[in-house]
């Protein structure tokens, strides 16, 4: 894996992320507050506030700008790196390694050690400890004057930074030991309750395609026979026609897929089972939606799309299919897919004509249990797990996705975007 790509293992929840960010930045505050105005100590109040300002403004993008549910390993780098460098400046402002607030500058490369990549944690702790080394030596008076006590002996003085080095590499080798060993136990835990779930499935599927097979023959055939006389009924209704041809082509292939399945039960899903570009990819997704909704689904694309051919990717299709599902569930009559594609991104829009995503939810749209009380329609109203799954999917396959209610039509509008040199090399 190339680094600062988008992993499918090293991420953490942005919600949580920005919720340490607000205690994080309130404390600050109350901190700079209390000693100014109620301490009458002097010092750069001004520069501190806007330092913090600037943590505030960063947050704000993570809410309503970034509109990814995980922070993938280069984002949350970035992020971190800016929380490590306003802590850093603060601390530079008052006292440096003194200030006995200088333990949190820690708290960053600590937080992301179990969760992000081997690479970007080590580039987090060499800044720590380059910032550590520059405090030790760089730094305004703290507003209280304690750095002469400090001084007086070089041996105490001189511990806190390496302290502070040795618990900062201490904390985060375990951090990221055992976040690895979890994160292997986890994705083999996965694994293994897949393949049982899929052995229990093909165990009792052989045993049923066959009894199934062997009970809906004799009704398959007789709608076939009703079917053929139909045919000779209506000849010269078109319409009807069409139909009938329609429910006799649906008997064969029932027909066809129970024969297969009593044969071998293990057979794989045909679904995309080849390398094919990206807007046969959407055609084939959409197709299956036809076959079983009487709503219209409007397929536009560029002419001169990117031809180049992926691979077939289960969470893709799954992650499509979801979003497309979920299209076809709330829309009233259309749902509209447009295809970009060219030599550098590739970005796939999804409308409907429904009434929209609720107003209570919107910002949260990619959390699991979600519920509104704007619900237009109870019946159709689930727990968000279908989008929760869709979005988590495609976005640990490199894409970024945003959902938001529609500027040119009455519902739901889902923008999926990749760079073409991460959805190729899936």
């Amino acid at each position: 894996m190339k680094f600062f790509e988008t992993s499918k293992y090293h991420s953490f929840k942005k919600s949580t992320y920005i919720t340490l960010r607000w205690i994080g930045i309130l404390g600050q505050l109350i901190a700079i507050n209390f000693v100014y105005f109620f301490l009458n100590s002097k010092f750069d109040y001004f520069i501190s506030t806007f330092i913090i300002f600037l943590g505030i403004l960063s947050n704000l993008y993570l809410i309503f700008i970034y509109k990814k549910t995980q922070l993938s390993d280069s984002s949350a780098f970035l992020f971190l790196l800016i929380d490590i460098l306003q802590l850093g400046i603060l601390l530079y402002l008052s006292g440096g390694i003194t200030n006995p607030f200088i333990i949190f500058l820690l708290i960053p490369s600590v937080f992301s050690s179990s969760n992000l990549s081997f690479r970007t944690n080590t580039m987090l702790v060499i800044l720590t400890i380059i910032i550590i080394i520059f405090l030790t030596f760089n730094y305004a008076d703290l507003p209280i004057n304690l750095n002469s006590d400090f001084h007086n002996n070089h041996y105490f003085y001189y511990s806190i930074p390496a302290s502070l080095i040795i618990a900062l590499v201490f904390l985060n080798y375990f951090a990221m030991t055992f976040g690895s060993q979890s994160r292997l136990r986890k994705e083999a835990l996965a694994k293994m309750e897949e393949v049982m779930a899929k052995e229990h499935e093909l165990l009792s599927l052989g045993g049923q395609a066959a009894a199934a097979a062997h009970s809906l023959g004799t009704p398959l055939s007789t709608i076939t026979i009703i079917t053929h006389d139909l045919i000779k009924q209506v000849k010269g209704q078109k319409d009807l026609e069409k139909d009938i041809e329609l429910l006799k082509s649906q008997v064969e292939r029932c027909n066809e897929i129970l024969k297969r399945l009593t044969l071998n039960p293990v057979e794989e899903d045909e679904f995309i089972d080849k390398d094919i570009n990206i807007r046969d990819y959407l055609h084939e997704i959409i197709s299956s939606f036809k076959e079983i909704s009487k709503k219209d689904f409007v397929f536009n694309f560029d002419q001169d799309s990117n031809p180049k051919k992926i691979s077939k990717s289960i969470e893709i299709v799954y992650g499509l299919r979801n979003f497309i599902g979920n299209a076809n569930k709330f829309a009233k009559n259309s749902i509209f897919i447009n295809l970009k594609s060219d030599s550098e991104f590739t970005e796939i829009t999804l409308e409907d004509d429904g009434n929209g995503y609720p107003r209570d939810i919107i910002s949260k749209i990619g959390e699991p249990y979600l519920k509104s009380n704007y619900s237009y329609d109870k019946s159709k109203q689930g727990l968000g797990l279908g989008l929760f799954i869709g979005k988590t999917l495609l976005e640990k396959n490199f894409a970024s996705v945003n959902c938001r209610n529609s500027k040119t039509r009455s519902g739901a509008e889902v923008v999926i975007r990749w760079k073409n040199k991460e959805l190729f090399n899936i």
